[in-house]
């Protein structure tokens, strides 16, 4: 089992809802690999403040509707990818979803450290869907003027978009995305091999700020602030590329 696999199953695995074989495979990996074994550790903490801090309230159509267009999004892959899949694989995906989103549905109850701790843990799930195959973006195109207005009629607001081609940053194009119980915008660019999530959605306050990157089961994650809006950025790139990536999105107009 490569490290990929065994993160994207740590969740099912922590509440015993994968099967025997399954769990088995990740329970060894785990034992086998410190970075893997450190991810699981963060979620088992992470288990631990949910259960200890929030209050639980019925889901809203949107996250039933969100968690509703995963699984089925999951289950056509899975079918594409083998002839059998294991219904309860899927069933288990779906529920750590539904628990995932719930958490960062009540992040405001939280002090704000561990917001956004539960923000990083959302916008990196949302990556590691992104990367299924036919998943990355709703609309392809490396121009911005034909991304930019794809989500005109389909957000409350209108997200930034720029290229960055010419610093060795394409835009590959975009889809909608759900942060904190609502549509926002993917914007998704490439360096090299690595794909990069840009989820944007308004911010309520504040000016511009770009947090240091951090690291959630194997990804790293930026965050920030600038002309109104709040962004997190999410990819497998180095961290030094992936900051100059960071602050090129935050002002544009200052990109080398």
């Amino acid at each position: 089992m490569e490290c990929r696999d065994a993160i994207d199953r740590l969740s099912p695995f922590l509440d015993d809802e994968l099967d025997p074989v399954a769990s088995a495979e990740v329970a060894s990996h785990v034992e086998s690999c410190p970075d893997c074994a450190a991810a699981l550790e963060q979620q088992r903490k992470l288990h631990s403040i949910l259960e200890r801090d929030l209050e639980y309230h019925p889901a809203s159509d949107l996250l039933r509707a969100r968690v509703m267009r995963d699984f089925q999004a999951a289950v056509r892959s899975g079918a594409r990818a083998r002839p059998a899949v294991r219904p309860w694989h899927w069933l288990g995906a779906a529920a750590a979803v539904l628990a995932l989103a719930s958490g960062t549905w009540l992040a405001t109850t939280l002090a704000p450290g561990r917001a956004d701790d539960l923000l990083a843990r959302e916008a990196v799930s949302s990556h590691i869907r992104s990367l299924m195959p036919g998943h990355l973006t709703d609309v392809t195109s490396t121009d911005q003027h034909t991304v930019k207005p794809w989500f005109a009629g389909k957000l409350d607001y209108s997200p930034p978009v720029t290229d960055f081609a010419g610093a060795g940053y394409p835009l590959i194009g975009g889809r909608l995305d759900y942060m904190q119980d609502r549509p926002v915008a993917a914007l998704v660019y490439a360096h090299g091999k690595h794909a990069i999530n840009v989820f944007v959605w308004p911010a309520a306050g504040g000016g511009p700020a770009l947090a240091p990157a951090g690291t959630r089961q194997g990804y790293h994650v930026i965050h920030g602030t600038n002309a109104g809006m709040r962004y997190w950025i999410v990819s497998d790139l180095n961290v030094p590329e992936l900051t100059t990536f960071a602050r090129m999105f935050a002002a544009p107009a200052a990109r080398p």
